[in-house]
């Protein structure tokens, strides 16, 4: 039998869909395009209501291309929201979507509604050789619970792979010549060795003196976790980039407050401020929230403003949506949709001046990209420096997956362009 696997969401989810298209080609099943399976997995994220309309589109888009294919929705979406299939005829949680084989003749809802989900077996013997980078999730679940987040119930709680399966997989992606690990989780910062105890920073540690490929990125990180002691493992590091992505989320205390987040906004201003004072050019982008219940102008204008003089790279910024089953669902004082596109459309106004005020920091300056395979309208490559800013260069079959030194020569139409030194 054939199967398509197509994934929406974090870089957890293209991990989690990596093992299962892994395991199904181990019990006998092929790889196939869309219109040619007989069953297709849809491995669906359900953070916001645009992920949601997400999979609905892509169901319904599948049902046209493939009509005779059985659609099976699995992982975040089905695990909180098991009733809500967008038609699919299979319904897999977290526990379940890594044995979808056993389910195949079936028709239904079989999601297991606990938190107490165990983290999946390593699958990674079938790893492409040459591949470029990996997401290689170490840790799994959240117990923080924020007030917006339906993820700690999608999710289930915290826990982590072995230091030992972690080095050993890292032996392997060196070996099968991936250039760069992306080390994902949903709180990778709760990361602790379950038969050791140690922690994200130690577990850096080690991973410094292993046979690894040679970057190693940290994926989104608590900022809280960002004390004197990880800064300096990060700043003295030769295989961990120099960049982080920071869940903010809002610029205003009382927003924070009512969010459930830990920290304030002068920590975060401290914070960043030490970031770029002891790690040399690091690139931070940060995560935003815009339009949570409660925030008024005031509060907006807190946050615009203060992430207007925030000393970083870029800006993710979202709507606010209501998940069903979290504490901000039923909060009162609630923004507008029209409200929420403002907003939006102006901090993201603002990324894009932050995003070309950091590329033009660089231009005459040399870094080491790893290039990808991707040709840009046939002309060129792209690869990303050690601080996360994407170079394009002349196309070359030569350079793909190789790290190379460039010279950053300009930046056109916010596309930053280099030149591979000595050709």
């Amino acid at each position: 039998m054939k199967f398509f696997i197509h994934t929406t969401g974090c870089k957890a989810n293209q991990w989690d869909s990596y093992v299962i298209t892994n395991s199904l080609k181990n019990s006998g099943f092929f790889l196939s395009p869309l219109s040619h399976a007989d069953f297709i997995i849809v491995n669906g994220c359900t953070l916001t209501d645009g992920a949601e309309r997400d999979l609905r589109r892509f169901i319904n888009r599948s049902r046209t291309v493939n009509p005779k294919a059985r659609i099976i929705l699995v992982g975040c979406h089905a695990q909180v929201y098991p009733d809500q299939s967008f038609g699919a005829d299979l319904v897999l949680g977290q526990s379940e979507k890594y044995r979808i084989n056993e389910f195949l003749s079936l028709d239904g809802s079989f999601v297991k509604t606990t938190r107490s989900i165990p983290l999946e077996s390593l699958c990674i013997n079938g790893l492409p050789r040459g591949r470029t980078r990996i997401f290689f999730k170490i840790q799994d679940g959240c117990d923080q619970f924020c007030s917006y987040c339906i993820v700690p119930f999608a999710r289930g709680t915290s826990r982590s792979r072995s230091s030992s399966e972690i080095i050993k997989a890292m032996n392997v992606f060196f070996d099968k010549g991936v250039k760069e690990v992306v080390l994902t989780g949903i709180e990778i910062s709760a990361y602790k060795d379950p038969s050791t105890g140690l922690g994200l920073k130690g577990l850096l540690q080690k991973l410094e003196e292993e046979t690894t490929p040679p970057r190693i990125r940290i994926s989104s990180i608590d900022p809280l976790y960002l004390d004197e002691e990880c800064i300096h493992i990060i700043a003295s590091s030769s295989k961990i980039m120099k960049s982080l992505h920071i869940p903010l989320q809002s610029g205003s205390d009382s927003i924070l407050k009512r969010m459930g987040r830990r920290y304030t906004r002068d920590y975060i201003g401290g914070l960043i401020k030490r970031l770029n004072t002891v790690i040399h050019d690091i690139g931070i982008g940060v995560d935003v929230i815009v339009g949570f219940p409660g925030e008024d102008e005031d509060h907006f204008s807190e946050t615009a403003h203060f992430l207007d003089n925030l000393n970083i790279y870029y800006l993710h910024v979202f709507p606010f949506s209501a998940r069903k089953g979290t504490k901000a669902a039923t909060m009162v004082d609630t923004v507008s949709d029209a409200e929420k596109k403002e907003r939006v459309l102006k901090l993201r106004t603002l990324d894009g001046v932050k995003r070309r005020k950091f590329y033009e920091r660089f231009i005459g300056h040399t870094a080491c990209i790893l290039v990808e395979g991707t040709i840009h309208r046939n002309l060129y490559m792209r690869g990303y420096t050690e601080n996360y800013m994407p170079v394009y260069v002349p196309f070359k079959k030569n350079l793909e997956n190789k790290l190379v030194n460039v010279t950053i020569s300009e930046v056109r139409d916010n596309y930053v362009m280099g030149e591979p030194i000595g050709g």
